[in-house]
This record gives C-alpha cells, sequence and structure tokens, in this order.
C-alpha cells in the first residue's frame, strides 16, 4: 500500500484515482504528478515500485500544497474574511451559502436540520 502525504492510496486503483483520495489533488493535478514523474496514469497503485513513489512524493511535497497546509490555508482564508466583516464573512457567520443561492427553499446543507416555526392563528370571526 503506497503511503502519500500521511494518506493510505487504495491499492487496487488506478493511478491518476489513487491521487484524488489527498486533500488538495484532483484529476487534473493527479495527472500532471504522473505525467511529470513519467508514470502511465492507468498503471495500478499497487504496480508503482520504489523509485516511482518516491517520485510522486517529491513533486507532491515541493509543488502542491496539500492535506494540513491547505487546510490550514482555507481555515485562515474563512477567517480573514469573518474579521474583515464582508459580505461573505457574514454568511460563513451566519452559516448561510455564500455564493448567491436561493435560500426560501434549498440549502438545507448550510442552514442544518429544519427548525419548525408556528404558524400564526387566525381570528375569530364576530
Amino acid at each position: 500500500m503506497a503511503r502519500i502525504a500521511g494518506i493510505d492510496l487504495p491499492k487496487n486503483k488506478r493511478g491518476e484515482i489513487g491521487l484524488t483520495y489527498i486533500f488538495g489533488i484532483g484529476r487534473s493535478t493527479a495527472q500532471y504528478i504522473l505525467n511529470t514523474a513519467g508514470i502511465d496514469p492507468n498503471k495500478k497503485v499497487n504496480e508503482w515500485n520504489d523509485e516511482e513513489q518516491t517520485a510522486i512524493r517529491n513533486i507532491i511535497t515541493n509543488e502542491i500544497k496539500v492535506e494540513g497546509a491547505l487546510r490550514s490555508e482555507v481555515q485562515m482564508n474563512i477567517k480573514r474574511l469573518l474579521d474583515i466583516a464582508c459580505y461573505r464573512g457574514l454568511r460563513h457567520r451566519k452559516g448561510l451559502p455564500l455564493r448567491g443561492q436561493r435560500t426560501r427553499t434549498n440549502s438545507r446543507t448550510r442552514k442544518g436540520k429544519r427548525k419548525t416555526v408556528a404558524g400564526k392563528k387566525k381570528a375569530p370571526k364576530k
């Protein structure tokens, strides 16, 4: 099993897909890493030899921000938005969607479970 950037990569997947298990590496970045290292993207992770794994590790550590460093950078960016109290920062603070999505319906992921509010009572007729 290949262990890169503190993540155990799945051994029976293609290298291109296996690298995407690392936070901060998507399909295009995985393709770039494998092309730079000179490894066939269709080669399975368990078929990589030690030199290939070392080459991949070196490319990731030297050129790409992944895992802990990337997560902390994202959190710092969010904190900066909160501190300057811009629109996006206020939406983060309230736990609402940031990018113009509707909130009357949908946006349950950001808002959380529904909080039922009682309806208005009708006035009795005289």
